[in-house]
């Protein structure tokens, strides 16, 4: 007994360690074959092109991996990205570039803490919630700049888009930034810590003396600003701000937070793999765009991959009950 004991002990830490290691081998492998596949995916200039591609997304997910921590989702945030982008292009015409962005990560932030508060406040679901909230934005966003893009950015405010430091896009030091900054909140702060255990069970975590409805909210309100800095990039970027921008990108957002191992029943996941389902997401997109595969077919690609990934998360919480 104590041999099968010790076997079994040997056997579970290696499954854990293929757990937490396989997904960087699946990530480099995808890399080597599309660099097998497509030459040009490895050249320096893809690989800008690809890092300020996933920026966005990665940005946003960093905040939404705070919401699906808590075992909750926000299906908003694409929505939040468009109207921080219209403000953003609105703003900046009258006021001078950093009021700009801070007035339009402003209007993201409050968004989210409304939609926490509310979550929090009534226990309907976040589904729900965020889905009306997800059109209500959007309509906003659509009234505000009259249907159509707001063009004309002045050089300031496409600074933050187009800018370099050195040979690397600052979007994308500002991308890794901020997923240090999360993942820093997550493991080292009082937020982090409470985010985990709320997420692992909500009610021990109340009757523990934690304030549940406080730390939605703020979870939330992490998610509206995430977002909302998603949209300034954004806008800053493409020289104009689109109501219909983002239109899909909570799929990819929650996808890239999913698929980085983050459960959707909360309570276990991480920032770090957020970054890697980001880039995973990002790496065949760039790939299948390289060799030209319809882009309907790459939707269907990325559902597949999700799905797995929930299959695979819904594997692992049964492999934990059942210790």
């Amino acid at each position: 007994m104590a041999y099968l004991s010790k076997t079994l002990t040997k056997t579970d830490i290696i499954q854990r360690k293929v757990s937490s290691y396989g997904f960087v081998i699946v990530l480099f492998l995808i890399i080597i074959i599309m660099s097998i596949v497509a030459p040009s995916f490895l050249t320096a200039r893809n690989i800008m092109n690809l890092l300020r591609q996933v920026s966005i997304v990665g940005i946003t997910a960093c905040g939404a991996t705070f919401v699906i921590l808590l075992g909750e989702i926000d299906l908003s945030v694409g929505s939040v990205i468009a109207l921080a982008g219209v403000l953003y292009a609105s703003f900046q015409f009258f006021v001078p570039v950093t009021l700009a962005v801070l007035g339009a990560i402003a209007v993201g932030w409050s968004i989210g803490l409304l939609n926490g508060w509310i979550i929090a406040k009534t226990k309907i679901a976040s589904f729900v919630i965020t889905l009306g909230s997800m059109a209500v934005v959007r309509g906003l966003a659509l009234l505000y700049a009259n249907g159509r893009p707001i063009f004309g950015l002045k050089a300031p405010a496409r600074w933050l888009g187009t800018s370099y430091i050195g040979p690397i896009p600052l979007m994308v030091i500002l991308f890794l930034l901020i997923v240090m900054a999360a993942a820093v909140t997550l493991k080292m702060t009082k937020i982090g810590r409470f985010i985990y255990s709320i997420g692992g069970n909500e009610e021990a975590s109340y009757l523990a003396g934690i304030k549940v409805s406080f730390y939605k909210t703020i979870a939330f309100a992490i998610a509206g600003l995430t977002a909302s800095f998603g949209g300034v990039l954004l806008t800053s970027r493409l020289g104009s701000g689109d109501p219909i921008a983002a239109q899909g990108y909570e799929f990819d957002v929650i996808g890239a937070v999913v698929i980085g191992g983050t459960s959707l029943k909360g309570g276990s996941g991480t920032v770090i793999g957020t970054l890697l389902g980001t880039m995973l997401l990002g790496i065949l997109t760039n790939g299948m765009n390289l060799l030209g595969v319809n882009p309907y077919w790459q939707q269907v690609a990325k559902g597949l991959i999700i799905i797995g990934a929930v299959l695979v998360d819904k594997q692992r919480q049964k492999g934990l009950y059942s210790e």
